[in-house]
């Protein structure tokens, strides 16, 4: 497996720290737990920006034969330590404005204790207390080290935030959950080191010394306690801690301690004969216990609380990807060496993906008695019989070069090839990018000015690695080649969606394209909308087969195309009405309909339309929705002019455009109508409006490139800007 330098990092730290980030995880989880039961206890005081320190201490000289000290806690707990009129001396909870005892001391829970000491010091005093600290460093290089590599993944830090795109559920939400909580895990874990220093008194000593001068022991004038009018002006929210003379000596003082300095009070003048603010250090010290323990803020302590839970979840779905990983990412054994193939494969990968297309393309090409070589475009080399040449490249970051191509362009100016090669580059990224494929678009470029190179077939960009998209460049690539090779690479079946019956309804005559649509019913109700996926398994088939879905009342309508050896399409044109299927739903969020759309384009060709006929009739805001339709000829839209027309009379759709590519002279492709349609286009996408994109590869492709065009030099924006906004929808095959 290949990885950059930040990837590697990340995954060695979290290797080595496993054990001691989990349990640090899981105590932290419940200690975060602590100060959310502790606010919720009827101790806090009240109006605390309005009760003077004047006042609580009146009340308690008053009530009680000797007060000691008040202290103000994390919570806003007043708590008094007094001697009582019988003698007494006690602790507890008062009532700030009437001195009154609310509640005893809270004691620490057994569980708090337990897990106290554990996340502390691991139960093994200061040696654990090391532990933790070193543990906490390297959670901050993993929390750094995964902003880098989010960063990087993104685009660049304007797009930090921008859509994730979804390759499987650990990647996808391990990108998701830790944008917003490797923040805070920065935070716990710099206040955690800093207070683990704090413990091996490797910080300043510096400790706040008073300096009293002789007018401080002054007992003239004497005045009553309540009148001191430094009592007066301080406000109770702001104090910390209230330390009262020990004895009636002049020399022993009021010790106040407020948020951010502290003062000593003459206890028969109250005058301030010495004030000093708080340390930096002891600052530092304070906030980063608060920070690290959530003590009097419930919502933070609930933060501390998520972010240690997605720590436990970074721990599975971290160690996941990397096995998914390590399973894909080996190159097959080359049976012929790099000499002897006539066709050499070579990839680019960063994270594996890619790698599964190329091996199984490698793979065809050696079961179809083909003499092929794969290796990573780090090993380029001069192949001495070769005639193909065939490049798989993603794209990593802003357009750079996966950590397995980062010596390609210096290796292929250096290594002369003696023969003449035909080449092939195909792309991987995804759109969400505004640098989509931009690595392949520079290896292409390489070599159309290298003079040992020609094109076999045309830069072939495939937007998250779609199977379809593999397909359909495959199929030039075989044109191109004199080859007729099939690549599998749909998934096997998978037990994990239930299947559920259907009940044929309704099925039309196929039509002059050998398309038709059928119309099915679930046996019980279940519950799916228009653009959803239903997957279906024909007799004795493994492969799963996927038909995006409209719904028409509570019932499914797909559009069909049947070929020849289609063996599900075969199976599904026979089906007759009142006939029973077993099918299973999957949702597919990112293809519904924009209920908050100002308006909306819907682009189809062929049976792409089947999404959009449940769209346009379940479009009960009536947005403006626009269908934009390519086919063959008009005799191949009678299928859908039913449906169409009681959408127009129910006023769900404003309008449709067709192009009918085999009815005139002159082609006309669906791209064609958007064209003749650019400052409609434009201003739909400037105003927040929605296009929608359903057919086949091909068509999606040409449609992109368009569109591209046309937001670059129109809007001065990458078409990747609005497919972040999600103004951009596409479902193609």
């Amino acid at each position: 497996m290949t990885v950059s330098i930040w990837r590697y990092s990340h995954l060695v730290l979290a290797i080595s720290s496993f054990t001691f980030i989990f349990l640090a995880s899981v105590t932290g989880i419940i200690l975060a737990y602590e100060p959310i039961d502790n606010q919720l206890k009827p101790y806090a005081m009240e109006d605390a920006e309005l009760v003077t320190l004047s006042k609580t201490i009146s009340v308690l000289t008053a009530k009680y034969d000797e007060v000691i000290s008040i202290e103000i806690d994390s919570n806003d707990f007043v708590s008094a330590s007094v001697v009582s009129k019988e003698g007494n001396s006690e602790t507890f909870y008062i009532d700030a404005s009437t001195g009154e005892k609310i509640g005893d001391i809270i004691e620490k829970a057994p569980i708090f204790k337990f897990a106290t000491n554990l996340h502390r010091s691991l139960f093994l005093k200061s040696t654990g207390r090391f532990i933790v600290g070193l543990v906490s460093l390297s959670l901050l290089l993993m929390a750094i080290t995964g902003i880098i590599l989010i960063t990087k993944r993104q685009g660049g830090i304007k797009h930090y935030f921008s859509k994730v795109v979804k390759e499987n559920f650990e990647q996808y939400h391990h990108v998701v959950i830790g944008r917003y909580a490797l923040v805070p895990i920065v935070i716990i874990t710099i206040s955690g080191i800093y207070l683990s220093m704090e413990k091996f008194s490797m910080l300043p000593d510096d400790k706040i010394s008073h300096a009293i001068g002789n007018d401080g022991l002054s007992k003239t004038p004497q005045i009553a306690i309540s009148d001191f009018p430094v009592f007066k002006d301080i406000k109770l929210k702001d104090v910390k801690r209230i330390e009262f003379p020990f004895s009636e000596d002049v020399e022993d003082y009021f010790l106040i301690a407020l948020l951010n300095r502290e003062l000593l009070i003459n206890q028969y003048t109250g005058q301030i004969v010495s004030e000093q603010k708080e340390s930096t250090t002891s600052l530092l010290s304070r906030w980063s216990l608060t920070l690290h323990t959530g003590e009097g803020s419930i919502p933070w302590a609930l933060v501390l609380m998520i972010s240690c839970c997605s720590i436990l979840f970074f721990i599975y779905s971290g160690f996941a990807m990397t096995l998914r990983r390590r399973k894909k990412s080996p190159l097959p054994n080359n049976e012929y060496s790099k000499d002897e193939a006539k066709y050499i494969v070579l990839v680019g990968s960063e994270t594996g993906s890619t790698l599964t297309f190329a091996s199984a393309f490698y793979n065809a090409l050696i079961n179809g008695g083909n003499a092929a070589f794969i290796s990573e475009l780090n090993a380029y080399s001069s192949y001495r019989k070769a005639k193909h040449l065939i490049i798989f490249t993603a794209t990593y970051g802003q357009g750079e070069p996966p950590t397995n191509a980062m010596d390609f362009e210096k290796l292929m100016h250096s290594t002369p090839q003696k023969n003449e090669l035909n080449y092939s580059v195909v792309g991987f990224g995804s759109l969400m990018y505004p640098e989509f494929c931009k690595y392949a678009i520079m290896v292409d470029e390489m070599f159309q000015l290298h003079p040992k190179f020609k094109l076999d077939t045309a830069l072939y960009k495939i937007n998250n690695r779609s199977h379809e998209a593999f397909k359909d460049w495959l199929k030039q690539w075989n044109v191109s080649v004199g080859l007729q090779l099939d690549v599998p690479l749909l998934t096997e079946r998978k037990s994990a969606k239930k299947e559920l019956p259907f009940k044929v309804v309704d099925k039309t005559v196929s039509n002059v394209d050998d398309s038709f649509l059928i119309r099915l019913k679930p046996n019980k109700k279940t519950k799916f909308t228009s653009g959803d996926l239903l997957s279906i398994y024909p007799e004795n088939d493994p492969v799963e087969r996927l038909y995006s879905v409209g719904k028409l009342d509570d019932d499914i309508i797909l559009s069909i195309k049947k070929h020849h050896l289609g063996k599900c399409s075969n199976y599904l044109d026979k089906l007759k009405e009142n006939d029973m299927i077993s099918a299973s739903i999957r949702r597919n969020r990112d293809f519904h309909f924009p209920t908050n759309a100002k308006e909306v384009v819907m682009i189809a060709n062929g049976t792409g339309i089947a999404p959009f006929l449940g769209m346009i009739n379940n479009n009960e805001k009536q947005i403006k929705t626009h269908l934009f339709w390519g086919g063959r000829t008009q005799e191949s839209f009678g299928i859908y002019s039913k449906i169409i027309d009681e959408a127009f009379t129910n006023k769900t759709l404003s309008s449709i455009h067709i192009a009918y590519s085999r009815e005139q002279e002159q082609k006309a492709y669906v791209q064609d109508l958007l064209l003749e349609q650019t400052s409609f286009i434009c201003d739909l996408l400037q105003d927040g409006g929605t296009i929608m994109i359903c057919g086949s590869v091909a068509m999606q492709s040409n449609l992109l490139d368009y569109l591209g065009k046309m937001t670059a030099s129109k809007l001065n924006l990458p078409l990747s800007e609005f497919e972040k906004r999600e103004q951009i929808k596409m479902d193609c095959y």
